[in-house]
């Protein structure tokens, strides 16, 4: 099944657990996200409330593999099965696993986890969904049969992200200040409908599932990017996908101003700024499978 024209505008590090995304270059984006957002990502997985160190983990939605990563470096004796329903993302996610010397230790699964049906992800220690369980149709489902699969007392870590990172000062660009909050808007506005537990509280819907959450915390991101290379082409490819889905409803003046930002070869490209920074928030939950007392079905 195909998703909505919005899927344009993905933020986050781990998505694409329903669709292939093929030559659109959300898989460039996951990469350059998980190296602008790696320390971000390195004190979430040091701050979850681990009892001990997990051996088996699943990494749902896992996109290119930014969040099987920190894992794997964060838990040396960890295997991760990275599940996705993208065939690209999981092909790119067991090539940077042999160059690490890893793929021993990532078992990848292809799965659509909107379906009834999940595979079998076996017994895991913890379970991280990172920007990927507000793209689920039926959430519900999905939190049940996380606390399902879970081992008694294993930890389940939602990570999700505030929206779509912001790249550019208020007054950017000139002739057109606050453009990139305009274009922002539209986007959220597209989307509301297809994702609209986008931003949702998932601490009382974790607890409905059966979950007893132990911690929140809310992270917020600021990186100077002065000249970086990688921030640029990262404010390059998340403002490209936010033109293409909202090019129908911005105003001509805008858009020609977002053209000109994203215009590689012209004088006001924003490949050419040294004024960029990564700003927004990440919120992760930390909530544990108390026992098997109880266990809920899965539908």
């Amino acid at each position: 099944m195909n998703r909505p024209h919005t899927h344009a505008t993905h933020h986050g590090p781990s998505h694409g657990h329903h669709h292939d995304h093929g030559s659109d270059g959300l898989a460039e984006i996951l990469d350059l996200d998980a190296e602008v957002l790696a320390e971000h990502t390195a004190s979430i997985t040091a701050w979850l409330p681990l009892r001990s160190s997990p051996r088996r983990i699943v990494d749902l939605g896992c996109g290119t593999g930014a969040g099987t990563f920190a894992l794997l470096d964060r838990f040396p004796e960890a295997h991760v099965t990275a599940v996705d329903a993208s065939a690209e993302h999981l092909q790119r996610l067991r090539t940077k696993a042999r160059a690490r010397g890893v793929d021993e230790r990532v078992r990848t699964v292809r799965a659509d986890l909107d379906e009834a049906v999940w595979p079998d992800l076996g017994s895991p220690d913890l379970v991280w969904a990172s920007a990927s369980m507000h793209h689920m149709a039926n959430p519900d489902h999905a939190l049940r049969a996380v606390h399902d699969a879970l081992a008694p007392g294993g930890l389940f870590a939602v990570v999700e992200l505030a929206g779509h990172p912001r790249f550019l000062p208020e007054n950017a660009p000139e002739g057109r200040p606050g453009l990139e909050e305009r274009a922002h808007a539209a986007a959220d506005r597209l989307q509301a409908e297809h994702m609209p537990h986008r931003g949702a509280d998932w601490g009382p819907m974790l607890a409905a599932a059966g979950f007893t959450v132990e911690g929140e915390r809310t992270i917020t991101v600021d990186i100077a990017g002065a000249r970086s290379e990688v921030i640029g082409r990262y404010a390059l490819g998340v403002l490209r996908r936010i033109r293409d889905a909202v090019a129908g409803t911005l105003s001509p003046e805008d858009l020609t101003a977002l053209d000109g930002l994203l215009d590689t070869g012209g004088p006001h490209g924003i490949l050419r700024r040294d004024d960029l920074a990564v700003r927004t928030e990440r919120t992760v939950w930390a909530a544990r499978r108390v026992s098997r007392a109880g266990r809920r079905p899965t539908r």
